[in-house]
């Protein structure tokens, strides 16, 4: 027996692209492409008149409006629309902003058709399709949130001087050590916090209690 069809549109500013998914996909018997879209703001424009469409396949860097964008939009205006990402994007920032912003799921661009269509029918009956691509990025962020940084007592120190003005010069004669041991104080405080400059390592001391003001 045939099964039901699934209704999909394709958003994808790529022609070659969504034209190639959209021949690929409609080779399998239940699946219907509804329509395609060029972005987020041409997917506005086309759902109200396509209100059938169970599920949107959906890029994620696209002119006008992105896939992050067009995903909120959809999760607000039509919560009963699934999406289902699909990126040449791997890493941790694209996958996760994609499923807060309400995707069901995420896939890569390289992905076969028979897996896509495994992705489609498990996010229409069940809501979500969690791969080992999205359960291993999600692994490795729920970890990195929960490493708080480890500072050295010289460390802490040389915080606590960047909320003066003294300048690193200065710094480095009140701690006993040459400006280059300083250097490397302030590029390893960079590189532990992902900040990129003094201003900022003294906005993370005072809110996290590291200086005293």
């Amino acid at each position: 027996m045939q099964d039901q069809s699934i209704f999909i549109a394709i958003v994808d500013d790529h022609t070659l692209f969504r034209s190639g998914l959209a021949s690929l996909l409609e080779e399998f018997d239940e699946i219907n492409i509804t329509f395609e879209a060029v972005n987020g703001l041409d997917l506005q424009a086309k759902m109200n008149n396509n209100q059938q469409v169970q599920l949107i396949l959906m890029d994620i860097n696209m002119p006008v409006m992105d896939g992050f964008a067009a995903t909120k939009w959809i999760k607000m205006n039509h919560p009963n629309v699934h999406v289902l990402a699909l990126s040449m994007l791997e890493d941790e920032k694209a996958i996760i902003g994609m499923l807060k912003a309400g995707a069901g799921g995420y896939m890569l661009k390289e992905s076969t058709p028979s897996d896509l269509l495994t992705a489609i029918k498990v996010i229409v009956n069940k809501g979500f399709y969690v791969n080992e691509l999205v359960s291993g990025r999600l692994l490795v962020a729920l970890k990195d949130s929960d490493q708080k940084p480890v500072f050295s007592a010289r460390e802490l120190t040389f915080l606590q001087y960047c909320s003066t003005e003294l300048t690193y010069k200065e710094i480095a004669d009140l701690m006993n050590v040459s400006p280059r041991t300083v250097d490397n104080y302030r590029e390893s405080l960079f590189a532990k916090l992902n900040i990129k400059s003094r201003t900022g390592l003294v906005v993370y001391g005072i809110k996290n209690n590291l200086i005293t003001i």
